[in-house]
């Protein structure tokens, strides 16, 4: 990959020899490579395609990608934790297939009956497919090696796990297409740049092809970020190497870095900031997932309350308010009539935090000391007024005292508190516009205000702890004795008021960069925020490449289980374990090779030797060792006597490297985890495994090579065929009843297939 070119002296006998041969062994290696690519081909849209359309009904996440994609061709908006890429592609591709976007994709099970869902599966399929023949040719370019590409290649194409995870709708399939596009692109450029072929047209569109597939691997996914860092550390040592090559002026190193930080870097951020500009501009109409969003967000959004609204400016006492929590993501004040379980505080009506509109979020702004004002009196509610928030719905008033919070303990409790509106001292709170001063008038919708418990002094806060079942896994709502909680901030959205004049709000709207900004500040926190579902089966890091567990795609009579297969899991697992060996033995090894020439080279010079004077190549039998003897710095040739193996583990190297970048990170993840975030790390430990056995091979005879890679290729094949029914399809019995087919392969108890 990244390394250095050595140039020796020419040999003119050697050099006729090879003249002779060249031609016909590198036709003979296209043919082959051709021969094998086409294989490759073949075989992946066999079993790729194969029964791609069952089962007809919806399967694990389609019930969420496939909602997406609908909503995208009903520009509909919506929240999501992932950037919109993938789903736009899901959305398009099922628009041009004739679906028409009213499947409500409601849960995993339901048939899909006349809907149109196929040309969606077909494309998620499609591009999973192509992973493996650009894996093919990636390890090929690292190793010039036709047997490590093709068992790499297999590795990828029998794996019953991979093949699962790209015959649905969903993320998963666009995800690895793009990262395997960026690898491969990363290779193609230091082939070409090593070949001599810088600023060729050639050379171009393998930039910006890479660029743009990095761009598109982290707008689907943010852990696209990690092939990201893979690419920009290769790219690191390539421009390294180039800056260390005497034989080049130091102004090529500079065109290097500007050009590509121009396709690599300039690129990708433009157009990754397209795709959420389209995204933006197609899901132009109200959603569920409008309550996510700041009220000035939403003000963009058709059908929205805040769209085109007129309402009043000011806030008056006797207004009909939606109260929202100002964080990012943060939702609306809400109550309803359901009381905290013991052991909670006191067991009074729950308050919360929902992102969702509904009429259990609008409160009534009253005076400390009466019920309402006289009829047709109208006061503005200004900084630091004492008030009281009465629930519409329930009419109960905005509590607290000194019990603690259920979640926050620190924090204390906040509950619905009275009758008819009617309770105690408790239920008085200061209201207060953050940086205001005495008698501002308070706004709707630009005001940040913070409400302060006359008599406890603490702040009402969304801790952003998630309710139990018993507070329907909404958000606490507390008050935090510490009155200078960022998250105390609210303001008010809906503002109705019948003796105020109404003002248009589009001005406030924000332009597409500030909606681009709270986009990535409300999807980060929504995906830092994942917990897993009562019941869930979630994962740990430690368990993914042992294959411990896997998850049931569908779990009707028609059983589909996300599995790796056994053999080529464990194996890559062993050949990880090699390569790490290998590679420390050879690191030493090199390093007492150096040490050993320099030392011969002190001697000669200690000696006075000198070097014959006449330039002989390595490759004539006239000069020998002791004429040869050097006072330089040891070549590369020299630190590397058989150069294919050197290049093997340097490429393996990288594939290592980007095992780690893909893997190592979730074990510092706080967020729920799943089985499926291992497989971009597979792809990597998968080509490392053909360039690791192809290295252990190459030293032996030809024809045992050939039986042995013949024989790894057969069971890693019969092993496929014996759990492809995970991925096409089980019925009967489970495999834990002697009765089932797949009794015998339930080879770990955590298997529950």
């Amino acid at each position: 990959m990244a390394a250095s070119v050595v140039k020796s002296p020419k040999c003119v006998r050697k050099t006729k020899e090879l003249a002779k041969s060249e031609p016909t062994q590198v036709n003979d290696d296209n043919w082959r490579w051709w021969a094998l690519l086409g294989a490759v081909f073949l075989i992946t849209f066999g079993t790729r395609f194969y029964k791609v359309t069952e089962p007809d009904h919806i399967c694990w996440d389609e019930t969420h990608f496939g909602k997406m994609g609908s909503w995208y061709i009903n520009r509909t908006f919506f929240f999501d934790v992932h950037p919109p890429l993938g789903k736009m592609l899901i959305g398009l591709s099922g628009y041009l297939t004739g679906y028409n976007g009213t499947f409500p994709f409601e849960k995993p099970g339901d048939k899909y009956n006349e809907t149109r869902y196929q040309g969606m599966r077909y494309f998620c399929t499609t591009l999973g497919a192509l992973i493996m023949p650009m894996g093919f040719d990636t390890v090929y370019d690292l190793t010039r090696s036709h047997e490590a590409a093709l068992l790499s290649a297999a590795y990828l194409i029998f794996d019953v796990g991979l093949l699962t995870l790209n015959q649905y709708i969903l993320l998963d399939p666009i995800l690895l297409f793009f990262m395997m596009g960026s690898v491969w692109g990363m290779v193609k450029i230091s082939k070409t740049t090593a070949a001599g072929g810088s600023y060729t047209t050639r050379w171009w569109l393998w930039l910006l092809l890479t660029g743009t597939m990095l761009s598109c691997t982290i707008s689907v996914k943010f852990v696209g970020l990690f092939v990201v860092l893979l690419v920009g550390l290769h790219t690191a040592s390539e421009l390294w190497l180039i800056l260390g090559d005497l034989g080049k002026p130091i102004v090529e190193t500079i065109k290097q870095i500007a050009c590509r930080a121009l396709t690599l870097i300039v690129w990708p951020i433009i157009l990754y900031t397209l795709f959420f500009y389209i995204h933006l501009k197609v899901l132009n109409r109200s959603g569920n997932g409008d309550g996510f969003y700041s009220s000035a967000f939403q003000s963009r959004l058709i059908g929205n309350s805040l769209y085109n609204a007129s309402m009043p400016r000011d806030v008056a006492y006797g207004a009909l308010v939606t109260i929202k929590n100002h964080k990012t993501g943060g939702g609306y004040l809400h109550s309803h009539s359901h009381l905290y379980p013991k052991d909670s505080g006191a067991r009074q009506q729950q308050i919360t935090t929902y992102t969702h509109k509904d009429d259990n979020n609008i409160w009534i702004i009253k005076p400390y000391n009466k019920q309402q004002l006289p009829e047709g009196e109208l006061q503005l509610l200004r900084h630091g007024d004492l008030l009281r928030l009465e629930h519409l719905v329930t009419k109960r008033n905005l509590h607290s005292h000194s019990e603690p919070a259920p979640m926050t303990k620190k924090h204390l409790q906040v509950t619905g508190y009275g009758e008819l509106g009617v309770g105690d001292a408790n239920d008085v709170w200061r209201v207060q516009i953050v940086g205001g001063r005495v008698n501002d008038t308070i706004h709707t919708v630009t005001s940040r205000l913070m409400f302060v418990h006359y008599l406890q002094n603490c702040a009402l806060t969304s801790s952003g702890k998630q309710l139990p079942k018993w507070g329907f896994e909404q958000q606490e709502v507390s008050c935090n004795l510490n009155i200078r909680d960022k998250n105390a901030q609210w303001n008010v959205e809906d503002n109705q008021h019948k003796l105020l004049p109404s003002v248009n709000f589009s001005i406030y709207a924000p332009g597409f960069f500030a909606r681009f900004l709270e986009s990535h500040a409300v999807m980060l926190q929504g995906n830092a925020g994942l917990k897993p579902k009562e019941g869930e089966i979630t994962s740990q890091p430690w368990q993914w490449p042992i294959n411990y567990r896997g998850q049931f795609f569908s779990g009707s009579s028609y059983r589909i289980y996300l599995l790796g297969n056994p053999i080529i899991w464990w194996s890559n697992l062993l050949f990880l374990l090699l390569f790490v060996s290998i590679f420390l033995w050879n690191a030493i090894v090199q390093q007492r090779r150096a040490g050993q020439l320099a030392a011969n080279s002190a001697i000669a010079r200690s000696e006075q030797l000198s070097p014959a004077p006449t330039e002989i190549c390595s490759c004539c039998p006239e000069a020998s060792t002791t004429e040869k003897a050097s006072y330089s710095t040891p070549s590369a040739s020299q630190l590397h006597p058989h150069p294919h193996q050197g290049m093997s583990l340097q490429a393996a190297a990288w594939l290592f490297i980007g095992w780690l970048l893909h893997y190592l990170p979730f074990w510092a993840m706080g967020r729920v985890l799943y089985f499926h975030h291992y497989f971009p790390a597979l792809i990597f430990n998968s080509m490392l495994t053909g360039i690791m056995f192809n290295y252990i091979i190459r030293s032996l005879p030809k024809w045992l090579q050939h039986v042995l890679l013949g024989a790894l290729l057969s069971v890693v094949a019969y092993s496929f065929v014996l759990f492809s029914p995970l991925a096409y399809g089980m019925s009967g019995p489970l495999a834990n009843e002697p009765n089932s087919t797949m009794h015998k392969l339930k080879w770990m108890s955590t298997w529950e297939f």
